[in-house]
């Protein structure tokens, strides 16, 4: 009984060690096309990194589809494209000037606009110090 207990628990722990693989591993060239790629996409888990720059599982997911695609022979603007289709423009870290983005990119120059009409009003309006009681 002991010798079967023994093997069971030898069973278990060799278990999750075969069903581990090996980083796929890519040509020095559609690596760095890959890493060019990767820099230009968000991480739709952690929002505010590259997927090259991200830990997240999905951001590991994405990396693999970017050289796959590079791989299979799609162009670095083929594979942009495939993965913008895929999650939106909001994958993009660059997203295009289009009308749904004009207000992404005109909103801090409007409000810089805001403040100095705002400070020059509360400047303009501000008692006279020198006026004599």
């Amino acid at each position: 009984m002991r010798i079967f207990a023994s093997l069971l628990s030898l069973l278990f722990l060799a278990a999750p060690v075969s069903a581990q693989t090996g980083p796929d591993i890519f040509p020095p060239d559609i690596e760095k096309q890959a890493r060019e790629i990767g820099r230009g996409l968000r991480c739709v888990v952690c929002r505010s990194q590259s997927i090259e720059d991200s830990d997240a599982d999905l951001a590991g997911d994405m990396r693999l589809l970017v050289r796959r695609r590079l791989v299979a022979g799609d162009s670095p603007e083929e594979v942009m494209e495939y993965v913008r289709d895929r999650y939106g423009d909001y994958v993009l870290l660059r997203p295009p000037v289009q009308p749904n983005t004009w207000a992404l990119w005109a909103g801090p120059f409007l409000v810089l606009i805001m403040f100095f009409i705002f400070l020059w009003r509360r400047v303009s309006t501000r008692p006279d110090d020198r006026a004599a009681p």
